[in-house]
C-alpha cells in the first residue's frame, strides 16, 4: 500500500490519480498511526516551508515518519515541497527547522543571469540533466523534461545525493536519492508521460 501523506498542503488527487493510472493501490492520511501499515510513503506538498512544517508538526507527523522511514527504512518518495522539507532548515519566510533528512539548506532560487526568459517563481517545463540512471530515471535518457512549480530549492551539503540537476537561473538538485529517502524538485503527477514512468520506477524499487 503506498501511503500519501496528507497534512494540508498541495493537491493529494493528483498525486494519488497518477499512482492509480499505474494500477498501484493508495491511501490519503494524515493520521501518524496510519503511517505502521504504510508499505511506502510519499509526501507532497504545494505552499511555504514553515507552515508546511508546522502542519507535520501539530499532525504528529514528525516523529512518525522518522521512525518509519529513518528507523524502519521504508521506501520514501518527496515531491516539490516534500524535498524541501528534507533539509535541516529552511529560509522562506524566516528561518524554520525542517525534517534534516538531508544535510543542508533549502533557500530561494536566485536569478543569476540577465536571460529575460528567466522568473522566478520558475512555472513550466525544464529539462533535467540525469547523474544516476539506475533509480528514478531508469529508461529515460541522459536529460528528460520535467514540470516545475517553485521558487525555492534545498541546497545539500552532500553533492553525492543530487541524481538530477535542473539550470533555471542557477543550476539546482531537481531530485535526490539517497538510501530509501528519494525526492523530486517537479511535479511527476503533472509531466505526463516521462512523470508516470517516473513513478513506476519507484514504485518498482519500492517493491510496492
Amino acid at each position: 500500500m503506498i501511503t500519501i501523506i496528507d497534512y494540508g498542503m498541495g493537491n493529494l488527487r493528483s498525486v494519488a490519480n497518477a499512482f492509480e493510472a499505474l494500477g498501484r493501490e493508495v491511501q490519503c492520511v494524515g493520521e501518524p498511526e496510519a503511517l505502521a501499515s504504510a508499505t511506502a510513503i510519499v509526501l507532497p506538498g504545494v505552499g511555504a516551508f514553515g507552515d508546511a512544517m508546522e502542519n507535520l508538526w501539530t499532525k504528529g507527523l514528525v516523529d512518525a515518519l522518522d521512525h518509519e522511514v529513518r528507523g524502519k527504512g521504508k521506501p520514501f518518495l518527496g515531491l516539490c515541497l516534500g524535498l524541501q522539507l528534507l533539509a535541516e532548515r529552511g529560509t522562506e519566510q524566516g528561518d524554520h527547522r525542517g525534517l534534516g533528512w538531508i544535510p543542508g539548506v533549502c533557500r530561494r532560487l536566485e536569478r543569476r543571469s540577465n536571460d529575460p526568459d528567466i522568473h522566478i517563481p520558475h512555472i513550466g517545463w525544464n529539462d533535467v540533466s540525469i547523474r544516476k540512471a539506475e533509480g528514478l530515471y531508469r529508461d529515460l535518457g541522459d536529460v528528460q523534461a520535467f514540470y516545475f512549480v517553485h521558487s525555492y530549492i534545498l541546497c545539500a551539503a552532500d553533492d553525492s545525493v543530487v541524481s538530477g540537476i535542473c539550470d533555471h537561473g542557477e543550476d539546482f538538485a531537481a531530485s535526490i536519492e539517497t538510501g530509501n529517502v528519494w525526492a523530486t524538485q517537479f511535479h511527476p503527477e503533472k509531466s505526463h508521460k516521462a512523470g508516470l514512468s517516473l513513478l513506476n520506477n519507484w514504485c518498482a524499487a519500492a517493491r510496492c
